[in-house]
């Protein structure tokens, strides 16, 4: 079951704006009883709309007594258009009125990193992405954004911050990073050694890009470990070329494609290369610089990655969301430009 985590500073109005708070204290010494209606949207269509239960938490959490309040929403996952109200607080303003900035900030951050795991899924034909957003924001978004990528249908996650908020069982297993290979002075296959020694339960992933040598390398790794190699990653920087372009063969043959960073070339030569010593089962994973246009170049060249690994990409934030006041006392009441809109998809939360 899901869980979210608050700091209880947010009761205190630590994290909402200094005019949300005096506002507060000014109508609820004026109008202490008036019943005001709240609306959220925002501006995009063929947004994957996440943080609604997030939302719904923090007000149970924070709004005392919670029983003055009710609350319509759509749901996580559920995609929404422009201008389209995907949430309604009603109650007095006083109780959940300071919480205003908060609720858009949720709504925000998971509908955009939702929205950007769903747009690469769409194009990545079924292969599975892997969640490596950890190390492109502040390490205290981890929980928030795995959550956001588990709604879009991202499982395989690489903290277990990423995944506390709903499974902490899933998260990828058997990959290494650089400095592993580095610290056994460039030996890849003195580091796996030592990983399945330690990790002997993991799946055997090597990651062959250290020497810009990858299909020698894969080849050596998996002469090595044979079947108890699960799989090779990629991750050649885009400032380089590997070795395997430097054959005078390859040049003439590949002069005019584009071959820095990791590419379809390089990859459909790696895995025929592991094919034809017979590491059929061996399977590519790669990342590096991989997003929607990216992947949907390695998907229509039919190139054979058998996992993607996705990271820079997820941090496109322009979703934004706004809360307005739409309803005094049963009666619609708005600023100029801001209208009570029906939306009969909303389902009561509280």
């Amino acid at each position: 079951m899901t869980k979210f985590k608050f700091d209880v500073r947010i009761k205190e109005g630590y994290y909402s704006a200094i005019y949300f708070l005096k506002t507060q204290k000014i109508l609820k010494k004026y109008f202490p009883n008036n019943i005001v209606t709240m609306q959220f949207f925002q501006r995009q269509d063929n947004v994957m709309l996440c943080g609604i239960d997030e939302v719904i938490a923090l007000l149970k959490e924070f709004v005392t007594p919670l029983e003055k309040i009710s609350v319509y929403a759509l749901n996580d996952g559920d995609i929404i258009k422009a201008n389209i109200p995907v949430l309604k607080i009603t109650g007095p303003y006083h109780l959940f009125g300071y919480l205003e900035g908060i609720i858009d900030g949720i709504l925000a951050r998971r509908s955009s990193v939702a929205t950007n795991c769903n747009e690469i899924l769409k194009v990545s034909n079924d292969k599975p992405i892997i969640f490596m957003f950890e190390r492109n924001d502040d390490y205290i978004n981890q929980q928030g954004d795995g959550y956001a990528a588990y709604i879009a249908g991202i499982k395989s996650q690489v903290t277990r911050a990423q995944t506390e908020w709903w499974n902490n069982q899933e998260i990828l297993i058997g990959t290494m990073p650089h400095a592993l290979i580095h610290g056994f002075n460039g030996d890849i296959i003195k580091s796996l050694e030592a990983y399945s020694e330690l990790f002997p339960n993991d799946k055997l992933v090597a990651l062959v890009d250290f020497d810009n040598d990858v299909i020698n390398t894969s080849l050596k790794v998996c002469r090595h470990f044979q079947n108890r190699l699960s799989a090779v990653r990629v991750d050649t920087s885009i400032s380089l070329v590997d070795k395997y372009f430097t054959v005078k063969e390859n040049q003439e043959k590949y002069y005019i494609e584009n071959i820095m960073g990791i590419n379809p070339i390089l990859i459909k030569a790696l895995r025929k290369a592991m094919d034809d010593e017979g590491f059929n089962n061996v399977k590519i994973i790669v990342s590096s610089g991989f997003d929607k246009a990216k992947i949907s170049w390695f998907i229509d060249d039919n190139t054979p990655v058998d996992f993607y690994g996705v990271g820079a990409t997820i941090g496109k934030f322009d979703i934004h969301f706004t809360g307005d006041l739409v309803q005094l006392n049963d009666k619609n009441f708005a600023k100029v430009g801001r209208e009570n809109i029906e939306n009969d998809k909303l389902v009561q939360k509280i």
